[in-house]
């Protein structure tokens, strides 16, 4: 067995039918599915077996303890040489393995990762979540939009790992958000090579409103002081722009008070987001609705870095994050 796919589970029956469906189509058939209820109040257990005899899945239930000791859970069963982790909420295309393994054949290496992109079946909203967190004018392409293959850390809704490199660093860590980037750090800091395979792109429809998609980018602010508190070397100038974009964006609504033309920068920067989306998109309303999501994708992920800021670096508290309980439901 080559491939393995690692699936943690929360109240998402739903989300694992799709995926399962998705992963009985591929062209490349080496493989099999490691599926982890985490303690589930809505279990796929019966949406599993209905594939029992299209794919070799497996299907475990543990209590609830979070997405990173999921994984390694999943992990501890696996079989494959290469350990493949998704989110449930993806939908692969049908060769999504085969350009996995036609990378790895040209490109070896211990670790990878691969884009997200929007489906034609996403809500609207979805559709302007996706465009607020792959753009270039919102995230700088920093989450595998870029072609560079060197030095990209996986996230972890489509990210595979050597299962013997994942084995000895142990998997993710206790952190609750940014467990991913922790991982991937890692992988770099032990001298393991970890790529971009551009082509091995899946389907993500992440949060399903704007609600949840403010609370995800909130903690992934906190996330980035953690880790920063962890390895100082990991925060880059990029990851200060939701921040001054924030901030910058009070200063101007303050100022437009006594000056309404310096509102036109806001404006200006809501028309670039507006034409790119709807260009990209093929659709008008989406591109209006991205720009709504692209505020909050940076102002939501900036307040929780300044919040995290203060709190970790002027205060000296300990780790902390919000919405622990509650993000999911």
């Amino acid at each position: 067995m080559k491939y393995s796919f690692i699936i943690p589970v929360y109240n998402r029956p739903d989300e694992v039918d799709e995926l399962l469906d998705s992963l009985s189509r591929q062209t490349n058939k080496e493989f099999e599915i490691i599926i982890v209820e985490d303690g589930s109040q809505k279990p796929c257990k019966d949406v599993v077996e209905r594939y029992n005899k299209k794919v070799d899945v497996h299907y475990y239930f543990k209590e609830n303890s979070g997405p990173g000791d999921t994984r390694n859970y999943g992990v501890s069963k696996a079989n494959g040489e290469y350990v493949i982790i998704l989110d449930s909420d993806c939908i692969l295309p049908e060769t999504y393995l085969e350009m996995v393994d036609k990378s790895l054949n040209e490109h070896p290496c211990d670790a990878f990762g691969g884009p997200d992109r929007a489906h034609d079946s996403f809500t609207d909203v979805q559709k302007a979540i996706n465009y607020a967190m792959t753009s270039f004018f919102t995230t700088g392409g920093i989450r595998g939009g870029k072609k560079q293959m060197e030095k990209f850390h996986p996230r972890s809704f489509n990210m595979g790992v050597r299962r013997e490199v994942y084995q000895k660093l142990e998997g993710f860590s206790k952190m609750r958000f940014g467990e991913d980037i922790d991982f991937s750090i890692r992988i770099f800091k032990d001298g393991y090579r970890c790529l971009l395979f551009q082509d091995a792109w899946v389907w993500h429809k992440r949060r399903t409103d704007f609600r949840k998609f403010f609370k995800q980018v909130y903690n992934s602010g906190i996330a980035r002081i953690n880790l920063y508190k962890k390895y100082p070397e990991s925060l880059k100038i990029v990851h200060l722009l939701p921040a001054v974009f924030t901030i910058g964006t009070l200063g101007i609504i303050l100022l437009s008070l006594f000056c309404w033309y310096t509102i036109l920068l806001l404006l200006l920067y809501s028309v670039i987001i507006f034409v790119d989306s709807s260009i990209n998109n093929r659709n008008v309303y989406v591109g209006l609705i991205s720009v709504f999501a692209a505020f909050i994708q940076l102002i939501g992920y900036g307040t929780g870095f300044i919040s995290a800021f203060w709190q970790r670096c002027i205060l000296k508290k300990d780790e902390f994050s919000a919405f622990n309980k509650n993000f999911y439901k």
